[in-house]
């Protein structure tokens, strides 16, 4: 058997799968808690991090596969900076990943292996906090109290990954992703919750195998609780919700809608003034399809105005 068949096999499940490592390889912000946090205005932060996932993907029992697997390693850049704007607190975030991925599976009793690397699609956040957090410089901050804050984002995924129009997986997606997004957070005096909820919507990918494909709107939920210590040092759970994605090839649309809820915690510490390190696991809690994985990521952040 050829080698692609590892790849020829598994048409209804690529998009869940890009679609699951584009959100993950970016760091992609769809498990990240403080995207509303008040902060001081003209601040900037550059983090460099390192993730890895380990999960096997859900198939139909009548199909003749078993233990599919994907393993990657992924590599990212951010930045980020606030500013004022009418004077609100602004900030654009920018992130760029670079993915090793490997697969297996069983084929009809033969093991199939894959493999992908390269830069996956970028991804670039536009937020604005519109209800309590004024846009304050460094010494106006330090005596400013958080309350509630409620805050709007897009965040645009664009399609500067790895691609290949005859592979049916790719770590690119090949097509524009936009997410429009709404956030409350609430600070009471070391805790801090979170709740963002938003919907991706996609253009099609015209070169497909020689097909057009499409993927119908997702909708998306997180939330947070996270202590923080007198240090800056901080503790939180994160949670996230996906529901949605179908996906349509020349027309005729398939069973790869995705209902997947996913749990996690994370660590943050400084470890010298303006640097902090960050380390956060998170794991499938249900997956109705597609790929179930568990991710452990680090990442170093460096914060100056």
């Amino acid at each position: 058997m050829p080698k692609n068949t590892f790849y020829v096999l598994i048409q209804k499940h690529y998009l869940i799968i890009v679609f699951l490592l584009g959100m993950f390889s970016a760091f992609s912000q769809d498990l990240e808690p403080r995207v509303y946090a008040n902060v001081p205005k003209k601040l900037n932060v550059v983090a460099v991090g390192y993730a890895f996932m380990d999960g096997n993907v859900l198939t139909e029992p009548s199909l003749p596969i078993s233990d599919f697997t994907i393993q990657s390693h992924n590599f990212a850049a951010n930045y980020v900076r606030t500013f004022g704007l009418s004077g609100k607190l602004a900030r654009i975030q920018v992130a760029l990943p670079y993915t090793f991925m490997d697969g297996s599976a069983n084929v009809n009793g033969e093991n199939i292996t894959g493999s992908r690397t390269g830069f996956g699609d970028m991804k670039v956040r536009f937020g604005v906090n519109l209800l309590g957090s004024p846009a304050l410089d460094k010494a106006e901050f330090r005596k400013f109290e958080q309350k509630t804050i409620l805050g709007v984002s897009l965040v645009t995924s664009i399609p500067t990954g790895k691609y290949y129009d005859d592979k049916r997986v790719n770590i690119g997606t090949n097509r524009w992703g936009f997410k429009p997004e709404i956030g409350v957070s609430q600070r009471f005096s070391h805790f801090y919750a979170e709740v963002y909820g938003g919907i991706w919507f996609y253009t099609d990918n015209n070169d497909f195998m020689g097909k057009k494909l499409e993927q119908k709107h997702t909708y998306s939920l997180q939330a947070h609780g996270s202590y923080y210590f007198k240090n800056s040092m901080w503790i939180g759970l994160n949670t996230n919700w996906f529901f949605g994605g179908e996906t349509i090839i020349n027309g005729v649309s398939d069973d790869s809608q995705i209902d997947n809820w996913r749990v996690g915690a994370t660590f943050s510490t400084p470890i010298a003034k303006g640097q902090t390190i960050k380390f956060q696991y998170h794991v499938g809690a249900y997956t109705n399809n597609g790929l179930n994985y568990y991710a452990l990521t680090a990442a170093y952040q460096y914060s100056f105005f």
